[in-house]
């Protein structure tokens, strides 16, 4: 018997269902992805403001954080970034059945990686915001000074120059940050959880 078959799931007295209903609007993970410097974070931590204000139950789990304690001992090679996104994914689940908003910024790279986590969610509970800039714009932007240096090649593996990044073929939502301000970003994405029920 191997050690996991002695592990067993837990059921609550309370539901993710009454945890809703107390809170008074759904809960879901809007995961958003995009390159370094897209403006991810920023997004994220307006709209947590806006949810705030009206109400509703938040959390925002933003990449640098998450490395400074849960992912502490992940790099940054493929292996890492999978099993790094694998645990955000498995947190974002439980806060989702604690009836939260989780709201999730992560570069996220790889499509099969964000479909693995959809697939963990009921349905409704994962929502893709494509968060869309050239890679130009983003190199423009570089808040950290990671671009220059993988330029440099004191960064490897860097997403967008030597790394991959695979766009979402059907996200939920997609933001232009080339075009689009913060501002209007947050709206576009308020506008599509009231449309689709996640306020009252």
């Amino acid at each position: 018997m191997t050690e996991s078959e002695n592990v067993k799931w837990h059921h609550a007295k309370v539901t993710k269902e009454q945890r809703r209903h107390l809170n008074k609007h759904k809960s879901a993970v809007v995961w958003f992805t995009g390159l370094s410097g897209s403006g991810k974070s920023t997004i994220s931590v307006e709209l947590e403001k806006e949810l705030h204000h009206l109400g509703v139950r938040t959390y925002c789990l933003d990449g640098d954080n998450i490395r400074h304690g849960l992912n502490k001992d992940l790099g940054f090679r493929p292996d890492d970034r999978k099993e790094n996104i694998r645990r955000i994914g498995e947190v974002s689940k439980l806060m989702v059945e604690a009836g939260l908003v989780v709201l999730a910024a992560f570069i996220s790279p790889y499509r099969a990686d964000r479909n693995e986590i959809r697939k963990r969610m009921d349905d409704g509970e994962f929502i893709e915001v494509f968060v869309n800039a050239k890679i130009e714009t983003c190199e423009s932007r570089d808040p950290k000074g990671l671009y220059k240096k993988a330029r440099a090649g004191e960064v490897k593996e860097f997403t967008g120059i030597d790394a991959p990044y695979e766009a979402p073929l059907n996200p939920e939502c997609i933001v232009n940050t080339d075009k689009q301000s913060v501002e209007e970003s947050v709206q576009t994405i308020m506008s599509y959880l009231k449309a689709e029920g996640y306020l009252e």
